[in-house]
């Protein structure tokens, strides 16, 4: 029998509002972690991306608020501006049917922090979500009472560790009660996150929940070679093939994604940019504008895979691979979510060729494929190639004979003998030297 919300003894208003957002069954993180959560227990919680753990903390978050109470008693850092808003947004869904009463605040870099001060000196909310700096910047000036939290949540505490923000999520954590209840959400749990788990959590529940496989089942993943073409013009005609949903496509760099932008730009396609390098009030402009389907095509660094949530994705395209593999099943889950189908195409070359087969061994399972009379059709296997190659570097059979022959002339002992006519030639050189000077000397 599947599981359903019911068996974590769920208010029923807390059921009426998931059944609203059109949630039935728990997934697998839900599943083994909502009732550890519930109860009050640390939790250490790792996890792919999609695999629905932002609901993991935010349902037990809602069932202890209370309501009538003007202070904060729940805190969320994220490591983006991006996925702060998301889940601000996801919170809100929630709220909208479970209880409008709850107050939720994001505080995050680039917003106005005169405006956030001044609210905050006639109401603090009850649940925080924000960037760790803009937290902290509140905290420090006494504008933001957070000594009331009962529960502290660090998501994505991986990329919060990568982009250096761990020292101030220390700093927050450090300003919250003894008794805190701390949830910490992360999709790898590396060495250097240790002693801060050790510091704040108390007796934890780790658990890692494995994927049944890399790639959901809902995605297809297809693997394109380019054969040193041009990629942007083959990029531009693999997306524009039939009508895509919403197009996200991922680059390394702000500077690759600038070069892929302007090119389709170029070519006529509605496409939007996220980078680094945007401004943060132009970027949730952009965003806003792509819930709102106002571009068909989206390009964006390795930001877009960890920090923002986009609805509705359709299709994923690696215009590069990623230089941490890691990073590629983020990129690859923003799409076939929630059950829905959806289509990853990683473009490469032969200089890919290794990082392919590093995906391949982590488990990864590609369908190869290639553009044939204005399709994507299926191509041979990578491995075909290779053995291709091997074939073209044998030797032809005339060669072969001729190779053979000259073993065959080439008698047993032919270097001893060579080396012995060197010798002797040596010798005779020697006898005639010693010769001519005997004759000078007679003759003087």
């Amino acid at each position: 029998m599947a599981a359903t919300f019911k068996q974590f003894n769920l208010s029923e208003q807390m059921i009426q509002a998931l059944e609203k957002i059109g949630f039935q069954t728990p997934t697998s993180v839900q599943e083994k972690l909502l009732p550890p959560v519930l109860s009050g227990k640390d939790v250490i919680g790792q996890s792919q991306t999609g695999s629905g753990k932002t609901h993991t903390f935010l349902i037990p978050i809602l069932e202890k608020i209370n309501a009538k109470s003007a202070t904060v008693q729940a805190v969320i850092t994220a490591p983006s501006r991006e996925l702060a808003v998301q889940l601000q947004q996801t919170f809100e869904d929630l709220i909208a049917t479970y209880n409008p009463d709850i107050h939720v605040a994001n505080y995050v870099g680039g917003t106005d922090k005169k405006r956030q001060i001044e609210k905050l000196q006639h109401r603090q909310p009850q649940i925080v979500i924000g960037t760790p700096g803009r937290i902290l910047d509140l905290v420090n000036s006494a504008d933001l009472q957070i000594q009331t939290t009962q529960i502290f949540v660090v998501d994505e505490a991986d990329m919060t560790l990568d982009l250096g923000f761990l020292n101030d999520v220390d700093k927050i954590a450090g300003k919250m009660p003894d008794d805190l209840q701390m949830l910490v959400f992360s999709a790898t749990i590396p060495p250097k996150l240790q002693p801060f788990l050790r510091k704040y959590l108390h007796n934890p529940l780790f658990e890692q929940i494995k994927a049944k496989t890399l790639i959901p089942a809902t995605i297809e993943n297809d693997l394109y070679f380019t054969k040193g073409k041009d990629k942007k013009q083959v990029l531009q005609r693999l997306i524009t093939l039939g009508e895509p949903y919403l197009v996200l496509i991922f680059a390394n760099t702000k500077e690759k994604v600038d070069e892929i932008f302007y090119y389709l730009e170029a070519q006529g396609l509605n496409i939007a940019r996220i980078h680094g390098g945007i401004q943060a009030r132009e970027r949730k402009r952009i965003m806003r504008e792509v819930q709102n389907l106002k571009y068909q095509y989206v390009v964006a660094t390795d930001l877009a895979a960890r920090g923002i949530d986009i609805e509705g994705v359709s299709e994923v395209v690696n215009f590069e691979l990623p230089t941490d593999s890691e990073f590629f099943i983020h990129r690859v889950g923003r799409t076939g979510r929630n059950g829905l189908a959806g289509t990853a195409l990683t473009l490469y070359g032969p200089d890919d060729e290794a990082m392919i087969d590093e995906l391949e061994k982590m488990g990864v399972q590609f369908k190869p494929v290639r553009l044939e009379d204005g399709e994507l059709v299926q191509a041979p296997k990578r491995d075909r190639r290779q053995t291709r190659k091997k074939k073209q570097t044998a030797l032809d059979p005339t060669i072969r004979g001729y190779v053979k022959k000259a073993k065959r002339k080439k008698k047993p002992g032919y270097k001893r003998k060579i080396k012995e006519t060197i010798a002797q030639d040596e010798f005779q050189k020697r006898k005639l030297e010693r010769r001519r000077v005997k004759r000078q000397k007679k003759r003087g």
